[in-house]
This record gives structure tokens, sequence and C-alpha cells, in this order.
């Protein structure tokens, strides 16, 4: 929700030191944190440290339904026969399947995967120069996902319904989602934005944040 990538090493080291097992929430870095888009254990070199991980298909993997957890084989084979969200769930659709693998294969794959992420970064660089130039507070850092910070929850709910009448498409998140008083627009960019899309955005959040005295 911050947009602040977890300090694994520091966590990895606790971990060690106590012998217990980390399980890593991956799903906001999956596809295109780290050189090849490993997630935040290859963003922080700790991938032999870190026992499960846990992620998503339906982010950076492009929008389907699903997720998995993979990691040690003891301890994967032991949720497949203990689960219960795993046990009760019916099977992902072959073609939910074959999507997720695709995009796989475009992350995986250097030639495609390049300019998918330096269009992202390009994106976020652009998107949040801008965006602090014309006053907004923004949250995190080194991160595709930028929260736009306005403290008041239905302030938060306006500015994304005013954004959405431009055609910009964001959400509004305020408590219990997010602490009391934290209320903000979580942008996500993409790679598959356009430099004149993202200035779009950029142009109709000035414009709602004037309308609305944020800026």
């Amino acid at each position: 929700m911050d947009g602040v990538i977890a300090p694994l090493k520091d966590i990895c080291d606790v971990v060690e030191k106590h012998g217990a097992v980390l399980f890593v929430d991956d799903a906001h870095a999956t596809g295109f944190l780290g050189p090849t888009g490993r997630g935040s254990g290859e963003h922080w070199g700790v991938m032999d440290r870190v026992h499960l991980v846990n992620s998503t298909l339906g982010k950076a993997l492009g929008g389907a339904s699903g997720g998995y957890t993979t990691g040690d084989k003891l301890l994967v084979s032991m949720l497949r026969n203990t689960s219960r969200p795993y046990l009760f769930s019916n099977t992902l659709a072959p073609s939910v399947v074959g999507a997720a693998a695709a995009a796989i294969d475009l992350v995986d794959n250097p030639v495609t995967r390049k300019p998918l992420l330096d269009q992202l970064w390009s994106n976020a660089s652009l998107f949040r120069a801008r965006m602090s130039d014309a006053g907004f507070t923004l949250a995190g850092e080194g991160h595709a996902i930028i929260p736009v910070m306005l403290g008041d929850a239905r302030l938060a709910s306006q500015m994304a319904e005013k954004m959405l009448e431009r055609g910009i498409y964001v959400i509004g998140f305020s408590y219990p989602v997010v602490p009391k008083d934290k209320a903000r627009i979580r942008v996500q960019l993409s790679a598959a934005h356009s430099t004149e899309q993202v200035n779009y955005a950029v142009d109709s959040f000035i414009e709602v944040g004037r309308e609305l005295n944020v800026i």
C-alpha cells in the first residue's frame, strides 16, 4: 500500500538468527522487481534465503486470476495436503494458465523483458517527478506503485470519482485498509501505458487536485 520494498536482507538475518521460516508475499513485486523480474528476493539478492514465496497472476503478469506458492519442496508438499484454501479451491481454467505461462515467458526472455521493464520504470519516474513538481505528496520510492497521499477518506473518494470522469481509473483507499488519516489514491504504473497516457494522467491529477484544493 505504501510503495515501499520490504528490507528482506534484514528480515532474513532475523529469521536465520531465530531458526524461523520466511514466507514472502510478493504480489507487488513478481514480474518487475529484480534484474530478471523475479521479485523482491532477487532485488535484494536473497532468493536462496527465502523459504516460501506467495504471489499472484493478477497484477504484473497480465491481470489473470489465480496465484501460486513456490519454495522448499517439503514445505510446498505440506501445503498441498493441509492448506484449506488450496484443498477447497477449483483449479484454474486452462485459458488462465496459458495466459499466465505466456506472461512468464515474456518476463523470462531478456529480449522481451528489457523493453517492458525500461518502459515501466520510465513511466514510474515520469509520473513521480511530475506529480512531485506539481505539489502532491507521494509515498514510497523505487516502486511502480505510487500512492498519492490525501489523508481524508472522503477526499480520496471524491478525487477517484473525478479522475474516472476523465477516463483515469484509480482507487481511493481509506481506513481500515490503510491507517486512519492516511487515505490515498494508489496509482499503479504499467509498461502498457504510453508516455502520452502517463502525461494525461498527471494533467488530470493536477486539474482535479486544484479543483479540490489539494494543490
